[in-house]
């Protein structure tokens, strides 16, 4: 047994010789990361044209400059796509078998991808920086299968979170993480996103169970079965969970659902400030308030709702909460009580609540026309919209808030404050032009630092993509970095997938990164 064990060892040493020697770093750093060797040349994408018509039929490979251009950025993205961040071309696979085969072709033409479901992320997720291809997982948008009696529902990528709420409306049930309209399951698993509910449900990543998987050489992986809980090896679910497309490509997902709430109800309440509003968050958090969601819009965003004309009602142009409860009509209105009275004690205005479900719908109608209000107050066509988010520790709501809104003020821009701030997470919603990116840029900047400063995030839930990659070091440390990069490297050695997104994996252009 000692010969063989020491024959096998010799060999071992023997083969490791003869490839080169082990990479022993646990982390990869910047300086040491090898910059991506991509083949983009017109030879080799117009075989690769060739290889993926036969793969998912020449219908479902695109060209189109319009849907190139559209696959690539968004008006409301606060990543300014140039103009050669757009892919070669499009290809919409119908199946995990059909992203494999693509996937093989990329891998074995170093192709790099971007992937894309609903194209609502902020950060500049999808911009093809690298050029290559964009699958676009359009066709796969089927809930494939509903387990009832498990409360869980297998899905694919392209299945929006309003459509499937529709569908298990008619059971009985629901989905709870609710970001933007238009947002799908794949680019949510992506971000890692959440929603108004998330104070009360959690995120994304609190409603998946397990998924299927595409590498970057084509391998599929499933990462769990079909358990709600787990204790058999790596959390391989989680690491793909919030990673932009950057590891792997998730073509089918088994999601979590509960039963829908007996009933729900709304409440909202004016206040003279942004801090009064903020430390009522505070209150009634601290309270163990049983509540569904807590938003804040201040009085720059009630003015946008205003003049839109975004819903049927005008309202109070101040600083304003929007509380949203469920449970037995009883536990409701003692929740109801219990707030109003928190926010009486710190200093509310008004307070108004839902007398059934259709005023309820009305009033949280508010909350989900923020962005697209102030994207009508542009004043011109040139006119570009930055949305971020940050989140800190509950004890500095009302700090950073305050202090955001000032810095919005002093630039001159006009800009509003959106949060589900249950949670500490908030939003800034700023407009400007062209002359004025460097202005935006700056308030958002000072924004993130406040936050990180405060042992808070860069981003509670929109992501990273390219916009907030730099601030990662300042938030999690060079060599927390250093570890995602390693993961990156390991998962995808070619950088095929989501090139330059989360982390960088070479070194930028001399003022590139903005000063912290």
């Amino acid at each position: 047994m000692a010969i063989l064990s020491v024959g096998v060892f010799g060999g071992y040493l023997l083969g490791q010789t003869v490839r080169g020697e082990i990479d022993s770093t646990s982390t990869l750093s910047l300086a040491a990361a090898q910059p991506p060797k991509h083949d983009t040349s017109p030879a080799t994408l117009q075989a690769a044209w060739s290889d993926f018509k036969n793969i998912v039929g020449e219908e479902n490979v695109s060209t189109q400059t319009d849907e190139l251009k559209s696959h690539a950025g968004s008006e409301w993205s606060s990543y300014p796509t140039l103009p050669g961040d757009v892919p070669f071309a499009i290809v919409k696979p119908g199946s995990t078998e059909e992203v494999s085969e693509v996937m093989k072709v990329c891998h074995r033409r170093r192709i790099p991808v971007t992937a894309y479901s609903g194209g609502t992320s902020l950060e500049g997720h999808f911009a093809a920086t690298r050029g290559g291809i964009c699958i676009s997982f359009a066709r796969m948008d089927q809930i494939l299968t509903l387990h009832k009696d498990d409360l869980d529902v297998v899905v694919q990528p392209a299945v929006g979170w309003e459509y499937l709420n529709e569908e298990l409306a008619e059971q009985g049930l629901f989905f709870p993480p609710d970001p933007g309209p238009g947002a799908m399951i794949g680019g949510m698993i992506g971000t890692g996103c959440s929603g108004t509910n998330a104070y009360r449900y959690g995120t994304m990543k609190d409603w998946v169970i397990s998924l299927t998987v595409v590498m970057a050489d084509g391998s599929i992986v499933k990462t769990k079965q079909r358990p709600r809980k787990s204790s058999a090896g790596y959390d391989l679910t989680r690491t793909f969970i919030g990673s932009e497309g950057t590891l792997g490509l998730v073509t089918e997902a088994v999601l979590k659902v509960t039963p829908k709430p007996q009933n729900t109800s709304v409440a909202v309440c004016t206040f003279p400030s942004i801090r009064d509003a903020a430390n009522c968050v505070f209150k009634v958090v601290g309270a163990s308030v049983p509540i569904a969601a807590i938003e804040i819009l201040d009085d720059v965003q009630m003015r946008c709702i205003n003049d839109a004309g975004a819903t049927s009602r005008s309202w109070q142009e101040a600083p304003t909460l929007f509380f949203k409860f469920t449970g037995t009509q009883t536990a409701v209105k003692e929740s109801i009580s219990q707030v109003q009275k928190l926010a009486k004690g710190t200093g509310s205005k008004t307070f108004e609540f839902a007398k059934n479900a259709e005023e309820g719908a009305e009033l949280w109608q508010a909350r989900k026309e923020a962005l697209w209000s102030v994207m009508a107050k542009k004043r011109t066509n040139a006119d570009h919209v930055w949305t971020t988010d940050v989140a800190v520790p509950l004890s500095s709501l009302a700090d950073i808030i305050d202090e955001t809104k000032a810095d919005i003020a002093k630039s001159e821009l006009t800009g509003s404050i959106v949060g589900h701030v249950g949670d500490g997470n908030f939003h800034a919603i700023i407009l400007y032009n062209d002359e004025e990116h460097d202005i935006a840029e700056g308030v958002v900047h000072r924004m993130v630092k406040r936050a990180v400063e405060m042992e808070g995030t860069a981003t509670g839930e929109h992501g990273v993509g390219l916009v907030k990659r730099d601030y990662l070091e300042h938030e999690i440390g060079l060599e927390g970095v250093a570890l995602m990069r390693k993961m990156k490297q390991a998962l995808d050695p070619l950088c095929l997938l989501n090139c330059d997104k989360v982390v960088r994996m070479q070194r930028p252009k001399p003022g590139e990164v903005m000063e912290w």
